[in-house]
């Protein structure tokens, strides 16, 4: 019995001193190697995915369909110009009646001027409402016809919006009057004498006048809502298949039978900005290019996996 006992001391020695401690430093060996592998020599081959694209020329059909070329735009309020103001009168001034930044009334009487021929004492009165500035004359000045006597600023308003230079073209033939909208401000109301300006730095907007009878505030934010056309039961084809966009332009009419497409001449009517309405030169039912030749078209997106975790995305064009 003691020669047994003796014997399993032993071996509980062994186990606790030589083969524990050994197989503890090759797990932790094992666990280090495989943190090294992770760590600094990933495994790429499966993550990789090669990016994939196609360039194509699509095609679509002429079809029926309604165009709606409505723009809103937005914009603020604005007093109209300064603007002098010339005598008409040879003569003597004999008063002034207003000081320099007074507001005054159409009709209201600013100065008065003893005429040389026919002598007379004229009174000169204000053209319209507004604030009148650097005034000229002083009481017993010489005045002569042509002569600059002050400065007005109406108490007229307008609006001005911005317009994107590839708007311009929506805006030909515009109408005269356009739906206004403030906010917080009166009910929408209707502005006149709607017109497109295109500054020398190629600036384009929308200007048009506040009736007189509207109480607004030199700016305040409004938007103006132009109502450009509508056709309904139309032929109609992507902007984007058109060279051209005012009046005429040219397509390119897909036989179907694998040769070049044909250009052809169309006659053009209401566009939206992403549809226009053919007038001539196509049939319903025609195929054209979506996109005119050199047009830069958009490809759809492709992303892929360039190592975990770690995605890359392509857009990519089709001439």
């Amino acid at each position: 019995m003691r020669q047994g006992g003796a014997a399993g001391e032993a071996a509980v020695i062994v186990w606790r001193r030589w083969i524990f401690p050994l197989l503890l430093v090759l797990v932790f060996g094992a666990c280090a190697a495989a943190l090294v592998k992770i760590a600094f020599f990933p495994d790429r081959t499966e993550a990789v995915v090669s990016p994939e694209a196609s360039i194509t020329d699509p095609i679509v059909a002429v079809e029926r369909g309604s165009v709606v070329n409505a723009l809103s735009l937005s914009g603020n309020v604005a007093r109209d110009d300064v603007f002098p103001v010339r005598t008409e009168i040879n003569g003597t001034v004999l008063a002034v009646h207003v000081a320099e930044g007074a507001t005054v009334t159409a009709g209201q009487k600013l100065f008065t001027i003893r005429q040389d021929e026919p002598r007379k004492d004229i009174e000169v009165v204000a053209p319209e409402a507004g604030d009148v500035s650097e005034i000229a004359l002083v009481k017993g000045q010489m005045t002569s016809a042509g002569t600059e006597t002050y400065t007005l600023t109406p108490a007229r308003y307008h609006l001005l919006a911005t317009v994107e230079p590839v708007q311009l073209y929506r805006l030909v033939n515009a109408p005269a009057e356009a739906s206004v909208s403030i906010a917080g401000g009166p009910a929408p109301f209707s502005c006149t004498g709607v017109r497109v300006q295109v500054s020398a730095e190629g600036t384009a907007s929308v200007r048009c006048a506040v009736p007189a009878d509207q109480v607004v505030f030199a700016g305040l934010p409004a938007t103006i809502d132009l109502a450009l056309g509508q056709v309904d039961d139309a032929l109609v084809v992507p902007v984007t298949a058109v060279q051209g966009g005012a009046g005429t332009g040219n397509v390119w009419v897909d036989a179907g039978d694998g040769a070049d497409p044909e250009e052809r001449a169309v006659t053009l009517g209401v566009n939206d900005g992403a549809m226009v309405e053919v007038v001539s030169g196509l049939e319903e039912g025609e195929s054209i290019r979506q996109f005119v030749p050199g047009f830069v078209a958009p490809v759809e997106e492709v992303c892929y996996e360039i190592e975990p975790g770690v995605e890359q995305c392509d857009s990519g064009s089709s001439w």
